[in-house]
């Protein structure tokens, strides 16, 4: 953590070099920040507005340290705490969107772009993960950074069971719904939305995640999404597709939540007197079956 963010940061001590001992690493702060959020969400006439742009300007900035020593490009990155906001046990109008399908878009875009980020630098990304917590006896959606509340799971949870699908091949994708990625550097995502993919080949599988993101939570018109795939094997001549979705009508328990509680006139901060909702297991699944006269691709 760099000394100017902590709050405190006398006595602080910081050395490292590469090949350095371990005994001659020191690295730390005296006081943490009050907070070193990355996306810096907001709260802003009536609605959280996301910082996607500061996530992923911090990266850049890191992979650029990191491309510039010589011993490191080719070391393995990992992103220790790839979230919106820097404070998981913290709440707030601002922290309102983790209950969402916008923390679910977010971090599905967010982490295609860390992708992009780590190719234009010429940095071994691994991977990136999420500083997610358990918070006991909590009311239902009480706003932490969880993946889960009391047992039922967040759409950003949906999210990440379908990143684990992906193979270890990306592969090429070109969207005219994407914002490009210097654009969203310095503005993020504010005029139009962010729709664009990520796709991965393994063996026999094809990965394609798709997302329709905007820095605003505000509703918004549903993207017409077109998929075509190029460049199968010539000796395909059918697929069996399954297609997973996550978005505010579909496995997002926190909606079908809301909608129970007004329903039945329930108290929304009495969890004891809460049932888990139906769609709890907040997993949408569609199975398209290939006939006979499927064609390499599936629409």
């Amino acid at each position: 953590m760099p000394e100017a963010l902590s709050v405190k940061p006398e006595p602080y001590q910081h050395h490292w070099t590469p090949g350095a001992r371990y005994n001659e690493i020191y690295t730390g702060w005296a006081y943490p920040p009050k907070d070193y959020a990355t996306g810096s969400p907001v709260f802003t006439n009536d609605h959280v507005r996301m910082g996607i742009a500061n996530q992923l300007r911090n990266l850049d900035s890191a992979f650029k340290i990191i491309a510039s020593f010589p011993e490191l490009p080719n070391k393995p990155i990992v992103v220790g705490e790839s979230d919106p906001d820097g404070c998981a046990g913290c709440q707030g109008d601002q922290l309102g969107y983790r209950n969402g399908s916008i923390y679910a878009s977010y971090t599905a875009a967010s982490i295609a772009r860390e992708f992009q980020l780590a190719d234009r630098q010429g940095v071994n990304l691994e991977g990136a993960l999420t500083w997610a917590f358990e918070f006991e006896g909590q009311p239902l959606f009480a706003g932490f950074r969880v993946l889960a509340s009391g047992g039922v799971d967040l759409p950003v949870l949906n999210v990440f069971r379908m990143l684990s699908q992906m193979g270890r091949q990306r592969l090429a994708v070109e969207s005219d719904g994407a914002v490009p990625l210097d654009d969203m550097l310095q503005g993020g995502v504010r005029a139009r939305p962010d729709v664009r993919a990520l796709a991965s080949r393994d063996k026999n599988r094809l990965c394609i995640l798709a997302w329709h993101y905007h820095d605003d939570d505000l509703s918004g018109a549903d993207a017409e999404v077109g998929l075509t795939v190029v460049g199968l094997p010539p000796d395909v001549r059918e697929a069996h597709c399954e297609q997973f979705r996550a978005d505010a009508a579909q496995s997002n328990a926190f909606t079908a939540w809301k909608a129970w509680v007004r329903r039945c006139n329930r108290p929304r901060n009495n969890s004891r007197s809460l049932r888990r909702p139906a769609s709890s297991r907040n997993w949408t699944r569609r199975k398209i079956s290939p006939s006979p006269t499927a064609t390499p691709f599936c629409r």
